[in-house]
C-alpha cells in the first residue's frame, strides 16, 4: 500500500514539474506589434508583476496586454522612459502563466522606438 501511495505522490509531482517546465520554457508563439504605450505599471497584491498596454489604432480600440519578467531590467527601463510613445514589442507568448510571472500570456522581451504610422507626411 505504501509503494502505490509512494508511486501516485510521484506521478503526480512529476506531472505538475512537467506542467511547470511546459508553462515556463514552452513558447506558444513569438513576434512583434507595434503601437503607442498607453500603460505600464508595477501592480498586485501578494506579486507585483509589470504590465502594460499598446493602443494599436487610431481610437483605441484595439488595445494589446502585456506583461515583463522581473529581471528584465532593460526592458523595463525602456517601457518606463518610452511612456506615450509610439514602440515596436517583441514578445514570446506562453501557453498560460503564473501568478508571479504576470497577467498576461505575452511577455515582452524587447523594445524599439519606431515612427507612428498616423503622423507619417503623404508623399
Amino acid at each position: 500500500m505504501k509503494k502505490i501511495l509512494f508511486l501516485l505522490l510521484a506521478v503526480v509531482a512529476l506531472g505538475y514539474g512537467a506542467y511547470f517546465a511546459v508553462v515556463y520554457y514552452a513558447s506558444y508563439s513569438e513576434g512583434t506589434r507595434s503601437g503607442e504605450l498607453i500603460k505600464f505599471s508595477k501592480k498586485g497584491v501578494v506579486f507585483k508583476t509589470y504590465e502594460g498596454e499598446i493602443s494599436q489604432g487610431i481610437s483605441g480600440a484595439q488595445i494589446f496586454h502585456f506583461s515583463v519578467e522581473e529581471n528584465q531590467n532593460t526592458v523595463i527601463q525602456k517601457l518606463t522612459d518610452y511612456q506615450g510613445k509610439y514602440v515596436k514589442l517583441t514578445y514570446k507568448e506562453r501557453f498560460g502563466t503564473f501568478a508571479w510571472l504576470g497577467d498576461t500570456k505575452y511577455f515582452i522581451i524587447d523594445v524599439s522606438l519606431e515612427g507612428s504610422p498616423h503622423f507619417n507626411k503623404m508623399q
